[in-house]
């Protein structure tokens, strides 16, 4: 993974294409100088004091830190390295399941390829690897039941403190509570009173739910935190205008990847259902369906189902070869496998110290000093300094996240990424007024805006161009800054013109 990040035309800093690193640094810094948690928004001038989770605390620590000591370095660093970890875990739990060793290699890369959507350094990173972590402690319980399962208490109560994704862990133990339930009464062909339908397995795993679904209230907000969190994942306006809760549109490799993988994983249901196991299949559809309603959930979807399909596709494998002759290609290849499997099977330390030295290397390896001026207009920010430090600025939520990593707690924006915080009354102003929507020049006036960074493609930018209130200060052909004139007219001054909005009247 490492070299993915180094070969790359983006190098490192692709993993910041997404702005909304930049508040999670400054809100960990803010918990670290103020010794709690806030409760009220830190960040904007539209919404300022109004109430705020910052369900994703834990991290935001870990990413102030990690800035604090390395900078934007160290943080890409540690997320190239985590997004290695996860392709790592993944191999290591297939082959630990019994997959054969050139599949599992195979399986590994077309899952991390599959998740590769959501390569970026942002609290996600947590449930990416904690997935494959948790599926590992629940598979090796249902094989030989332990203690060691209840681990998964402990490791809800981190996971929650550090993202959302930790109610991905409590479905899966609620199918898995009932699918171990069908499985017993199915092997006793539906009769209650068999000596094989027990249901203790079930009744185990019921427990351990309610207590990982308990730990969850472990944290500064309490049961308002999943409130929030309902209310977030249920809103249809969440679902309509942010990308990432919308369906996958099968573009780019990744996403080929990922449906090569839905495919594998279904037909692997089918073959587990003829074989009366009832958890893994109900895991995949239900999973199956949020990564096809959501495409933040494909990468949920692809470390569940990698494992299953190496471990179906091994069976597979394994009836093709029965009764192969010796020095057949069949055979050989089994044998080759047999030693890949075995050789990655052995741990080194020597990747740390290969992430050790890339600490301390800075060129050539393209660190990034700053966020990707791709995606960011960084060059502009930079050439307006003051006017974007001091303003009342009006810019896109995706650079709002930038221009606070950037000036905060100077500066505070009208909108930033945090969607569920705004919420469809002010985001969809926000929508009008970056469309040219018919009360844009209102909505300009009633947040007293007095400086604008906006997007080339932004309806809105031709609006200003062509308003006397406002001039054009730069244009990179990318992004457009400007500021609102002076109006120093003895009738506009005396009150002798109507308001701005008026002036021009509607679109």
């Amino acid at each position: 993974m490492t070299w993915t990040f180094l070969v790359s035309p983006y190098g490192w800093a692709q993993l910041l294409a997404d702005g909304d690193t930049g508040w999670h640094i400054r809100t960990g810094e803010w918990i670290l100088a103020e010794g709690r948690v806030p409760y009220t928004d830190l960040f904007s001038f539209s919404k300022a004091g109004q109430p705020w989770f910052a369900w994703e605390w834990g991290a935001d620590i870990w990413f102030a830190l990690l800035h604090g000591q390395f900078g934007l370095k160290g943080l890409t660093l540690f997320a190239g390295a985590w997004i290695g970890l996860f392709a790592w875990l993944l191999l290591r739990a297939m082959l630990w399941r019994g997959a054969n060793g050139m599949i599992a290699i195979l399986v590994t890369l077309i899952a991390v390829g599959a998740a590769s959507l959501h390569y970026l350094a942002r609290p996600h990173l947590f449930t990416l690897l904690f997935v494959p972590l948790s599926l590992w402690i629940i598979d090796a319980d249902r094989r030989a039941p332990s203690r060691f399962v209840w681990s998964l208490v402990p490791l809800t109560i981190l996971w929650t403190n550090l993202h959302g994704g930790f109610l991905a862990l409590i479905s899966f133990l609620g199918i898995l509570t009932l699918g171990t339930a069908i499985e017993s009464l199915w092997s006793s062909g539906g009769k209650l009173g068999d000596p094989r339908a027990t249901f203790a397995p079930a009744l185990r795993y019921g427990w351990l739910t309610a207590a990982c679904s308990l730990s969850t209230l472990v944290n500064p907000y309490g049961w308002h935190l999943h409130e929030h969190i309902a209310a977030y994942l249920n809103s249809d306006w969440i679902k309509t205008v942010v990308q990432e809760f919308q369906a996958p549109t099968f573009r780019g490799e990744g996403l080929r990847q990922y449906e090569l993988l839905l495919f594998a994983a279904l037909l692997a249901s089918a073959a587990l259902l003829a074989r009366r196991r009832v958890v893994e299949p109900l895991w995949i559809l239900f999973w199956a369906h949020q990564s096809l309603t959501s495409a933040r959930h494909v990468t949920l979807f692809a470390a569940l189902a990698a494992p299953i399909v190496a471990i179906e596709a091994t069976r597979l494998w394994d009836a093709a070869r029965q009764g192969a002759p010796r020095k057949s290609v069949l055979a050989i290849l089994h044998a080759l496998s047999r030693d890949i499997g075995t050789g990655m099977r052995w741990s080194s330390v020597w990747p740390l110290v290969f992430l050790a030295a890339l600490l301390a290397i800075d060129e050539p390896l393209k660190w990034p000093r700053d966020f990707p001026q791709e995606k960011f207009p960084v060059a502009l920010v930079g050439k307006h300094q003051a006017l974007m430090s001091r303003s009342r600025l009006l810019t896109s939520d995706q650079w709002g996240d930038y221009i606070l990593y950037r000036f905060w707690p100077q500066q505070k924006v009208f909108v930033d990424g945090r969607s569920d915080f705004f919420g469809p009354r002010l985001g969809n102003e926000y929508l009008r007024l970056t469309q040219g929507g018919w009360d844009w020049r209102q909505i300009l006036d009633r947040h007293g805006f007095d400086a604008a960074l906006v997007p080339l493609e932004w309806p809105l930018a031709s609006l200003l161009k062509g308003h006397p209130g406002w001039r054009l200060l730069s244009d990179d052909g990318k992004a457009l800054v400007f500021q609102k004139r002076e109006l120093t007219s003895p009738l506009r001054a005396s009150g002798g013109l109507p308001a701005a909005g008026k002036i021009w009247g509607r679109d």
